[in-house]
């Protein structure tokens, strides 16, 4: 059950600004888990006064500020609070900006903004190397960029997405082009602490200035899977056979950006799982394994898709069928009842421009079967 229920009722209101409001208070609250923080009741209440109108994002601001001025008893449940509730006010403020720039500049803004009052070097690329445990590797660290190559490497990767056109890609293609993306700025862990969060808020930042609807469900439920998704997309030891894997994080933003409703488990990223979980690989060719895998007909079907959004009309003319109804029967209801394909507009199965795309399991399968014939 979703602990920041206090905020469902505006959600289901057709007043824009409050459900735009809590869309990001629930987000900024539900980050916070990636570091294992929660916010004081207090802020809960204040939050709500904000999204009712009551109050101004400002003013949240200053009242938390007097909360923790004068605050003297330090021993109680809530002394662990504060900087949850200051990042989840810098966060929904910025959230609810129409204002975005592209740019590693941007991106160190948005650090700054978030982390203001909270860290002294909040804005600050960091000057000095690290490393950080992971509970997903067991306690080992993803290698992240040295501290005198941060400009360089934000530069890298923010001058090659400008130049990177989306003109003519499926959905699923721009969702990994995006997932890599997001990896990639994550993986040079520009800033001392706070890199997750700041990431999230710029990734969301960013596919709203590209057009995409970003509601709060993912972040608010997912933060710490996010979080561990990223880690698994950057961590790479030969010894033990483990390579990068994007695959977790591209279930994220399926599911954030196609509407997928992709299983987001945390333990099945567990590097060298237990027996129990042998069904869950976590290498990127051994991700279809743990799939059942589909009868011919629905093979076909995959391998005809791919990574393409096909109507169909287009997938009759493709595989020479002629009866429309034997296709539906023995083809496509089967592969979307297996999950193996999903709707373009799944909230409106009689869309007149229904297309039909992969789901992270048949594009997993697809990949494997492309592979395997490559070789």
């Amino acid at each position: 059950m979703n602990k920041y229920s206090d905020f469902d009722e505006y959600l289901r209101q057709n007043e824009p600004y409050k459900r735009e409001r809590a869309e990001a208070w629930e987000i900024a609250i539900g980050l916070q888990a990636v570091d294992g923080l929660t916010p004081s009741k207090y802020l809960v209440e204040t939050a709500r006064r904000h999204i009712e109108g009551d109050i101004s994002i400002d003013e949240v601001k200053e009242l938390i500020e007097s909360y923790y001025r004068t605050k003297t008893d330090r021993n109680t449940p809530e002394e662990n609070t504060e900087e949850a509730d200051r990042v989840s006010a810098n966060i929904t403020k910025l959230l609810n900006e129409k204002t975005f720039s592209f740019s590693p500049r941007g991106y160190a803004a948005v650090h700054k903004r978030i982390f203001e009052g909270v860290f002294k070097f909040a804005g600050k690329f960091r000057d000095c190397n690290i490393t950080k445990k992971e509970w997903v590797l067991r306690g080992d660290t993803v290698l992240y960029v040295g501290f005198d190559e941060i400009k360089a490497a934000l530069e890298h990767d923010f001058g090659k997405e400008k130049e990177f056109s989306y003109r003519g890609l499926s959905l699923p293609e721009i969702i990994s082009h995006i997932a890599r993306f997001v990896s990639g700025i994550w993986q040079i862990h520009a800033f001392r602490e706070g890199n997750t969060r700041a990431t999230a808020v710029f990734a969301i930042k960013y596919l709203r200035s590209m057009g995409f609807q970003v509601g709060n469900e993912l972040f608010r439920d997912h933060s710490w899977y996010f979080r561990n998704a990223l880690v698994r997309a950057n961590y790479r030891n030969v010894r033990k056979g483990i390579e990068p894997n994007p695959d977790f994080l591209e279930l994220f933003f399926r599911n954030l950006l196609a509407g997928e409703r992709n299983e987001l488990k945390n333990r099945y990223m567990l590097v060298e799982t237990p027996a129990e979980w042998a069904e869950h690989p976590t290498s990127t060719r051994q991700v279809p394994d743990k799939f059942n895998l589909p009868d011919e007909s629905i093979g076909q079907l995959v391998r005809l898709v791919g990574n393409r959004q096909l109507s169909v009309r287009e997938m009759l003319s493709e595989m020479k069928l002629k009866n429309r109804e034997n296709f539906l029967d023995n083809y496509l209801n089967p592969a979307i009842a297996g999950g193996w394909i999903a709707l373009f507009y799944p909230e409106s199965p009689r869309h007149p421009r229904q297309k039909y795309l992969l789901t992270m399991k048949g594009l997993s399968f697809y990949r494997q079967t492309s592979d395997t014939r490559a070789l």
